[in-house]
């Protein structure tokens, strides 16, 4: 049986920026594509990757890239207002989120007129949320329930916990059960340097 993501199709069929899916890519009729830029190309899905995930890139920017034969898992969510870039064969587990912003301002005035924006016009193409652009190395896996926030760099074959939360880099070679995560320990598995 075809699964038809239909808001997808919707969007595209009425001129809306959606996504650009290269041969190959698939997404769920589950997956969430949100494009609040003016153009398709800020969403960029690598060939044979499947998102069944959310997808979002703020109005006044965001670009978010995925690589070949990747896997996003339901309930994921991956917010752009500056760059996220996921290498090949990443795997990206359900409920995690990786932002490259604080989502929101922290001033509560500048809070409120951003959400009293998105409410009237839509979002602001103009606003300052901190934006660190975050990237993820080639066969990495991101374990279901992680939070990967703003300005951090996960190495190649990198493994990180379910439920961790990723505030520093993590590069190659990382102990990664200290510095940039909160919660579990980790592995870099063998066999994934092909």
């Amino acid at each position: 049986m075809v699964q038809v993501n239909l808001g997808f199709l919707a969007r595209t069929l009425l001129g809306r920026p959606t996504c650009l899916l290269d041969r190959g890519a698939k997404l769920s009729r589950h997956a969430r594509i949100l494009n609040a830029r003016k153009s398709s190309e800020h969403i960029r899905i690598g060939a044979g990757s499947f998102v069944s995930g959310e997808l979002f890139v703020f109005a006044h920017g965001g670009d978010i890239e995925i690589g070949r034969d990747c896997f996003i898992d339901r309930d994921a969510r991956i917010w752009s207002a500056a760059s996220i870039k996921i290498g090949d064969r990443v795997v990206i587990g359900p409920g995690v989120n990786i932002f490259d912003n604080l989502t929101h301002p922290l001033s509560a005035a500048e809070r409120h007129a951003q959400i009293r924006s998105i409410f009237t016009v839509g979002h602001p193409t103009e606003i300052n949320l901190d934006e660190r652009p975050v990237s993820i190395g080639r066969g990495a896996q991101i374990g279901a329930g992680a939070i990967i926030l703003r300005g951090v760099r996960i190495g190649e074959n990198i493994v990180v916990p379910p439920g961790s939360i990723v505030t520093k880099s993590l590069l190659g070679g990382s102990n990664m059960g200290c510095g940039g995560l909160s919660g579990g320990g980790s592995t870099t598995p063998a066999g994934l340097n092909e």
